[in-house]
């Protein structure tokens, strides 16, 4: 079976939601990597072949579905000391399985990264560490890539463990942190402070989730929430109300 799209992020995804696996499930070979090519001439699409793919029928894949949601949502009726003491005792192999999976997966890539930790980083987070000589493509323009890949390991960790991911590659993830935090504390923070609200410039999806967090930690008593406009999404701050 082969999957033609424009990135080999795009045809990963694809491949997962018409199969109805995850990634690191399928035995994926690149035919041919992405090029832009010249002046809009020469342009070449991803094309990934699935090899050796088990035979599931409609109905299996559709039983394989519902008992994925079915175990799913057990888990999340448990209290939340017994999923505690679960994530504690199965976390070393699920990082162990993560790993093995990471592997497989960047082998079949053209990109030369490493994988430079895995470990957990709270009771509901893996951090995930990469590196490597093609880091930069790996993130891509303004974080492209990198959004692209961690939207696909999160479709994989979520869905199979339950966990959240905290992926980063080089210092990307450092740095957009470092970045976020210097314009809080420049402009948003001391506005707050003194006018009781405030609002951010357009942010894209990875700062706007990174402003959330540092603004919910400096800010646990007032009203955080993400808005839209036609432009983009920003971030408002304000006293709570009762229907907030």
């Amino acid at each position: 079976m082969k999957i033609i799209a424009k990135t080999l992020e795009e045809a990963y995804l694809k491949a997962s939601r018409e199969l109805n696996r995850s990634v690191v499930e399928l035995n994926i070979k690149v035919i041919q990597n992405p090029k832009n090519g010249f002046l809009g001439f020469f342009k070449k699409d991803a094309i990934i072949e699935i090899l050796d793919l088990p035979n599931l029928s409609p109905n299996k894949q559709e039983n394989q579905a519902k008992k994925e949601i079915s175990i799913s949502q057990k888990v999340k009726n448990k209290s939340n000391s017994k999923k505690s003491e679960l994530k504690i005792e199965n976390f070393s192999n699920i990082l162990y399985q993560v790993e093995t999976g990471l592997k497989n997966l960047l082998a079949s890539n053209f990109f030369e990264i490493d994988i430079v930790e895995i470990s957990k980083f709270n009771s509901d987070t893996i951090y995930i560490k990469l590196d490597g000589k093609d880091s930069a493509l790996l993130i891509g323009k303004e974080g492209h890539r990198y959004k692209a890949f961690l939207c696909l390991l999160h479709n994989w960790i979520s869905i199979k463990y339950g966990l959240n991911i905290r992926l980063e590659i080089a210092e990307f993830l450092k740095n957009q942190e470092n970045m976020i935090k210097n314009y809080l504390n420049d402009y948003i923070i001391p506005r707050v402070k003194e006018h009781s609200r405030a609002q951010t410039k357009l942010l894209d999806g990875i700062l706007i989730n990174i402003a959330l967090e540092q603004l919910k930690a400096e800010f646990p008593n007032k009203y955080i929430g993400v808005k839209s406009s036609k432009n983009g999404k920003f971030i408002v701050i304000k006293e709570c109300k009762k229907n907030d």
